[in-house]
């Protein structure tokens, strides 16, 4: 009897999941945290109830967008993080990645983390924190991992990379959010003065006897 090999191509829910998102994605660069479920179905060519069966109901589209683009962001981070540097410029690279990636799509930050009340987050039963929330624990956890791979920071290793990479992913947001709506400085300043900042224990901290460093 001959094998069967696995069929890997998308099914045609999966293609036009796809589609939908891609839609979605148009309308939110164009609307920005203004952007509305009927919006969206016009731009796929759709009525809004198949866009709610794709989707379960606008959480399950929110949910799928922000998943589209932490993913697409982790994948930029790694890719800096790894890169063949010291660790100061990796650091940096890694920052830089971040505020760039903000930058650049301004419209989709703020869609996913500040929605405006004639948005999303204004329809019934739509918490923007719940969903909002959990991205910033995701970029937390993996930056965390790769502390731990790459760094002996101490005592209660796990634990104490945790704590840093939660806390370095709050400063990102916190001092990302601030610079993208006030634009006190050039990028590149940003960059220095937040690596400055994390440039104490972390500069110290010696490598991992085996594996990649940092």
């Amino acid at each position: 009897m001959g094998s069967t090999q696995q069929d890997d191509r998308p099914s045609a829910t999966e293609r036009r999941r796809g589609e939908l998102l891609e839609a979605a994605d148009r309308v939110v660069l164009r609307d920005g945290p203004e952007a509305s479920m009927n919006a969206i179905a016009a731009e796929a060519g759709i009525t809004k109830p198949i866009l709610y069966r794709h989707f379960g109901d606008k959480s399950g589209l929110y949910r799928a967008l922000a998943v589209r683009h932490t993913d697409a962001l982790l994948d930029s981070l790694r890719a800096a993080l790894d890169a063949p540097a010291d660790r100061r410029t990796r650091l940096e690279r890694t920052l830089e990645t971040y505020l760039a990636a903000i930058e650049s799509r301004p419209q989709v930050y703020r869609f996913l983390m500040h929605p405006a009340e004639s948005g999303p987050a204004a329809d019934s039963g739509f918490d923007i924190g719940r969903h909002t929330a959990p991205l910033l624990r995701r970029l937390g956890e993996e930056l965390a991992e790769v502390i731990s791979e790459r760094l002996d920071p101490g005592t209660d290793d796990v634990a104490q990379a945790r704590v840093w990479g939660h806390g370095i992913v709050g400063m990102m947001h916190a001092a990302g959010d601030w610079w993208l709506r006030e634009r006190p400085c050039a990028r590149a300043e940003l960059v220095r003065q937040l690596a400055d900042l994390l440039w104490g224990r972390l500069a110290t901290s010696p490598n991992r006897p085996q594996g990649p460093g940092f």
